[in-house]
């Protein structure tokens, strides 16, 4: 059992006992109620088996229930060592006493220990730790998580569960190389990297506002999609088929810019009103439309996905002699 000491006692008349070396047990369990008198400087206090000693001048200073108890008002209980009883756990009163000695006191890093210290200092009444308290677990609340976890797809039915399940914009990248028929072209492998890398860029940037979801199970080589309250908004398409040396050969392509333009889109859909139509116009998310037509134009809308493949199959070979293209369907 640890002391704290605030400094040696000295012999006074009308003082409680000296304090004993630290690792001293309370006195013998016959308790008695017994009022401190005014000129008591030091006093020991046993909160919870947890002793410590302190001065009137820390215990009154501020206008607290310990003020009250220690003020001479009302009467506390001590044992027949002169320890006052206080019936708490004591593992935060250090932290209190420090607060009435100094005005302020460095707090928890951990969420929980920070509400076991507000219950502890509005049982004692030390109103100005309570707010310290609170205004600590309030940032902590509205602070964004420094973690940045990304769910990895198992299933189709999973990714279905976790699209129902969230009320953010979703961003999901597909990259399976094993999908791959042909050989890559020399860019391909350096294309993939900067999706992922990009990838992993805006979820960084973007991960308190938007859902980031990873599937290496799709029968995509390289695929964006955008969802916006549980349906799929654009999808891009990274990956093409093309000629080369009279072979076919699967290209990665890296649309950097149409990724993040579509990224951008989505953060409309953050709010549960749904799309704002005037935004969705100016960002190409829409056609505008109006007059008898707009209810149709509407409820089109929301059906319509906008897909950008840039993935291309064809079925023969129609390219001059010794030029490469890309053969559309």
């Amino acid at each position: 059992m640890s002391a704290e000491a605030s400094g040696p006692a000295p012999a006074a008349a009308g003082c409680l006992e000296s304090p004993k070396p630290s690792g001293v047990e309370p006195g013998s369990p016959s308790y008695s109620l017994k009022p401190l008198t005014p000129n008591s400087k030091y006093v020991k206090l046993n909160v919870g088996g947890s002793l410590h000693y302190t001065t009137l001048r820390t215990l009154t200073g501020q206008d607290t229930m310990l003020k009250a108890m220690f003020s001479g008002r009302v009467e506390v209980l001590t044992d027949a060592g002169g320890w006052v009883l206080i019936d708490r756990s004591g593992r935060h009163f250090g932290t209190i006493l420090n607060y009435l000695r100094d005005g302020s006191v460095p707090l928890p890093e951990s969420t929980r220990e920070l509400g076991e210290l507000l219950g502890e200092a509005r049982y004692y009444l030390v109103q100005g730790l309570v707010e310290d308290c609170q205004l600590a677990l309030q940032q902590k609340r509205e602070n964004l998580s420094p973690l940045c976890l990304i769910p990895t797809v198992t299933s189709p039915r999973e990714e279905q569960q976790l699209l129902a399940s969230t009320s953010k914009p979703v961003v999901k990248l597909l990259h399976n190389r094993s999908n791959n028929k042909y050989s890559y072209t020399s860019t391909s492998d350096d294309n993939l990297l900067k999706n992922i890398e990009l990838f992993d860029k805006l979820a960084l940037r973007f991960h308190g506002r938007l859902l980031f979801l990873k599937d290496v199970l799709g029968d995509e080589i390289c695929c964006w999609s955008f969802y916006g309250q549980g349906r799929k908004i654009a999808e891009v398409c990274c990956t093409s088929i093309v000629y080369a040396t009279e072979k076919k050969q699967t290209k990665v392509e890296f649309p950097e810019a149409r990724i993040f333009e579509e990224t951008l889109n989505i953060l409309i859909y953050e709010t549960p009103r749904g799309p704002d139509l005037a935004l969705l116009e100016a960002t190409g998310g829409a056609a505008g439309g109006g007059g008898a037509g707009r209810g149709d134009d509407e409820e089109n809308r929301e059906h319509r996905v906008r897909r950008i493949h840039v993935r291309r199959h064809i079925t023969h070979d129609e390219r001059p002699h010794g030029q490469q293209i890309v053969f559309k369907d």
